[in-house]
């Protein structure tokens, strides 16, 4: 499929050090993306960029962590600095750790708020007048968030993943609201099991070898696959607004 009109983009990718968020950065680089990686693994960010500039690709490691205000201001200074404006943002990082309620991990808790939402929220804020100034030039602007099917599916032991995930699906309705009349494009996609480092995250066995059999009896979906959805949803015509997209394996129900 051709992706042309995305050639001469600039996007911030966060989470790029893996995942959905490294795949969507490698093929947005490979069809003329200028790509900045944020994420917290600066040397993962460094072989990325060296890997995409070497296939031909322009992009710029920005070792971030999104849960420190301060971290995210210096990132936003120097994709400034080196890019100008950004018309197209993708919140990808994310942390999933699932475990019973009753286990009291509120450690583990206010890590997937300050990540999932917070973060995101602090990234949004720091590009969206980008998209807005951008858009108002008459060009494309995006924003794109990367949400779970657990914002409205429950699944046993995932209720504060699942709630930072139902909130990530909320703000992107709201936000709606208020950049689409701006021409600012906002797509939620609610990715169901895909392959991606988000497992490796949990400390129970049991919790983990559930996902593990899940994935083989599912045949999951790859991080190429979300990547591959994001480019076709951002390389349309720039009134056409696809808003929220769920995308599962085909056995999952």
């Amino acid at each position: 499929m051709s992706y042309d009109t995305l050639t001469g983009r600039t996007a911030v990718v966060t989470g790029a050090a893996s995942g959905m968020g490294e795949a969507t950065a490698r093929l947005l680089a490979a069809h003329g993306v200028r790509v900045a990686l944020l994420a917290r693994r600066a040397e993962r960010l460094t072989e990325l960029t060296a890997e995409i500039e070497a296939a031909g690709g322009q992009a710029l490691a920005v070792a971030t962590d999104v849960t420190d205000p301060a971290s995210v201001a210096a990132a936003t200074e120097r994709v400034h600095a080196a890019y100008g404006q950004v018309d197209l943002v993708i919140n990808a990082a994310g942390v999933m750790l699932p475990n019973p309620i009753t286990e009291g991990r509120a450690d583990e808790w206010q890590r997937m708020l300050d990540t999932n939402v917070t973060g995101a929220l602090r990234v949004i804020g720091a590009f969206t007048p980008d998209l807005i100034a951008v858009a108002e030039s008459g060009r494309t602007a995006d924003l794109v968030n990367i949400s779970s099917i657990g914002a409205h599916v429950p699944f046993p032991n995932y209720a504060v993943y699942g709630a930072t995930k139902a909130a990530l699906t909320y703000l992107s309705q709201s936000l709606r609201t208020e950049l689409g009349p701006r021409d600012v494009r906002v797509t939620n996609i609610e990715p169901g099991l895909t392959d991606t480092e988000l497992g490796g995250h949990i400390d129970n066995a049991e919790l983990s070898g559930q996902l593990d059999g899940m994935f083989d009896a599912l045949i999951g979906l790859s991080a190429d696959d979300i990547a591959d959805l994001i480019a076709y949803t951002t390389s349309r015509a720039r009134h056409v607004n696809l808003r929220q997209a769920i995308v599962l394996p085909t056995r999952q129900a």
